[in-house]
């Protein structure tokens, strides 16, 4: 059976850093008020991240893999 890790928003926000994916806790916060941040849980008053969800909204974020930026912009 798989044990689920929760971290708070200052960890969820350090383990994204620590993959290469500079994020703020304050940013995290902003995404949960205006939409589009990770999936978060609450426990009791605090916001909390599984880090599967945290995977899976990076990868979400991320471009498909290029060599160059020529023609990207307005390509269909």
């Amino acid at each position: 059976m798989e044990t689920k890790i929760y971290l708070d928003r200052t960890e969820a926000a350090a383990w994204l850093t620590a993959r290469g994916l500079r994020f703020s806790a304050s940013t995290l916060q902003k995404l949960v008020t205006v939409g589009g941040g990770p999936i978060y849980r609450r426990f009791g008053r605090r916001a909390v991240y599984q880090v599967s969800d945290l995977e899976d909204w990076a990868n979400e974020r991320l471009s498909v893999p290029r060599r160059s930026s020529f023609g990207q912009r307005g390509a269909a």
